[in-house]
């Protein structure tokens, strides 16, 4: 078994310092053995912010995969918006764009869905879907293959306010083909976990999407601050959702959702 920690949208320029401590305190306490952000490491893509969110990565344990969002993109910068648009997340964070994690159990793949044209919504590529395919397909049958990217392929559920990745539909054609089993994601500040079914009608297929609440950031949307933490073993995950309570600084679990994969389906395990 593997234990993933899930954080998002940390927005670095616009946290909540009380968190930061305990965050770290209880990540280190869980020893995990991979720790996925899923972009928006800062408020508005300054250096001084994108330094802040090394620091705080540094402080984590290593290995990390880790994926820009939008607002890792300039927004008043219009120069640089265009013309380099992720020098600085590059920078400070790191030159892999589409990072890689595989073991012996799971292989994880990143995708840079953050685009200069847009300013929140994003987007996947034919070469990013055709990279992420290759690298996936090529992996055992026994490892559990997840999909991260900031913007989502499917939104928890309630009142909508963002929109889905775009080219989401053909890429979840190809994730289908190479047997993608998990889709991580950021982007709305609500967290939630669901099999893709409800939303894509493809033969034989679904995946797991988890999405994952703001870590560290004080723009909430009706949820306290949350990050994930995902027990991943073949055929078998559950999604654990950190919940920050003040009364007693630190997170506590909120919810814990099990799921089952049968054939190339995953289902929600109800106790």
């Amino acid at each position: 078994m593997r234990t993933i920690v899930h954080l998002s949208d940390l927005h670095f320029g616009r946290i909540d310092e009380a968190l930061i401590a305990p965050i770290i305190a209880q990540i280190h306490e869980l020893a995990p053995d991979l720790i996925v952000v899923s972009g928006d490491l800062t408020q508005r893509a300054r250096s001084e912010q994108f330094r802040e969110a090394r620091q705080f990565l540094d402080t984590l344990p290593q290995p990390q995969i880790v994926v820009p969002g939008n607002h890792d993109i300039p927004l008043f910068n219009v120069a640089a918006r265009f013309f380099s648009p992720l020098t600085k997340y590059r920078r400070h964070i790191t030159e892999q764009l589409q990072p890689i994690f595989i073991d012996e159990e799971i292989a994880v793949i990143g995708i840079n869905t953050a685009r200069s044209l847009t300013i929140k919504d994003g987007r996947v590529n034919d070469r990013q879907i055709e990279i992420a395919r290759r690298e996936l397909a090529a992996a055992d049958d026994h490892v559990v293959k997840i999909i991260v990217t900031h913007h989502p392929f499917d939104l928890p559920p309630g009142p909508q306010h963002h929109d889905l990745v775009g080219k989401a539909l053909p890429a979840m054609r190809a994730f289908a083909i190479c047997g993608a089993d998990v889709l991580l994601a950021g982007h709305v500040h609500t967290s939630s976990a669901a099999s893709s079914a409800a939303r894509y009608d493809i033969q034989g297929y679904s995946a797991l999407v988890v999405q994952a609440g703001t870590a560290t950031s004080t723009r909430s949307r009706g949820e306290t601050n949350s990050f994930n933490v995902l027990r991943v073993e073949a055929h078998h995950i559950i999604v654990e959702r950190m919940h920050w309570q003040v009364e007693q600084g630190k997170f506590v679990l909120g919810a814990a959702d099990a799921f089952e994969q049968r054939g190339n389906e995953w289902f929600a395990v109800v106790s």
